[in-house]
């Protein structure tokens, strides 16, 4: 079986134009069909930005909650304590704490997704800035998750949001869910991502914004995305 999925695979990708523009729903069949794996492969979208993220009016962040989840189990840590970490824990938080689990965290505990915290909570998670930072994990508000909303920053973090952030090359890129979805779902996910960027579009760009969409998945090719089919 494993050696049939093996030929099938190749021939998909010797049928792919790398240079060719695909519509979406064209585009994402043949990643479905591409992604032959014994594991539930992740269906990710790349955009190509013209962007220099060096510059502070050009960066690119924000968030997105799409329609149709990720297929991703989501792990969250949440910075709070007395009745907000009651709060947290009801809701479904994975780790909850203040001094105790900044202590973990430094220890090296590091064993979730998302990291949540409460206003008064960011004088003690400020000091993992150097631990959190790099990994994207710092609490933000204007990612809204450094909130005293725990419950309703917790539903959206489990039920499929997305943060997105520019990286060095001005590439974006992120999951919006598994090869097993449905086609329309990851047609409505992709959407749903590449809207959310376009609207997260800085005043420093100048002319073309987007250079480039493809999807692919995680042991496929990455198959180009017609403008039009996403509304651009």
């Amino acid at each position: 079986m494993a050696r049939n999925n093996s030929k099938r695979a190749r021939g998909i990708r010797e049928n792919i134009d790398r240079d060719a523009e695909y519509d979406i729903c064209d585009a994402i069949k043949m990643v479905k069909e591409g992604a032959t794996a014994k594991f539930d492969e992740t269906i990710e979208v790349a955009l190509n930005l013209n962007v220099d993220p060096r510059h502070a009016d050009q960066m690119v962040r924000g968030t997105v909650q799409l329609p149709n989840g990720t297929g991703k189990a989501v792990r969250i840590a949440v910075f709070a304590k007395d009745a907000k970490a009651d709060e947290a824990r009801e809701a479904g938080a994975d780790l909850v704490g203040a001094e105790d689990l900044a202590e973990r965290i430094q220890a090296g505990e590091m064993e979730f997704d998302r990291c949540i915290a409460t206003p008064d909570m960011m004088a003690v998670v400020g000091r993992l800035g150097k631990v959190l930072g790099p990994r994207g994990l710092m609490p933000n508000p204007k990612l809204g998750t450094v909130t005293p909303d725990l419950a309703n920053a917790i539903a959206a973090q489990k039920g499929g949001q997305v943060e997105f952030r520019v990286e060095k090359a001005g590439v974006i890129h992120a999951g919006v869910g598994k090869a097993s979805f449905e086609q329309e779902a990851l047609e409505a996910n992709v959407k749903a991502f590449v809207d959310a960027v376009v609207k997260a579009k800085p005043s420093g760009v100048k002319g073309t914004f987007v250079r480039k969409i493809a999807v692919s998945s995680t042991m496929g090719p990455g198959v180009k995305i017609d403008f039009v089919s996403v509304n651009i």
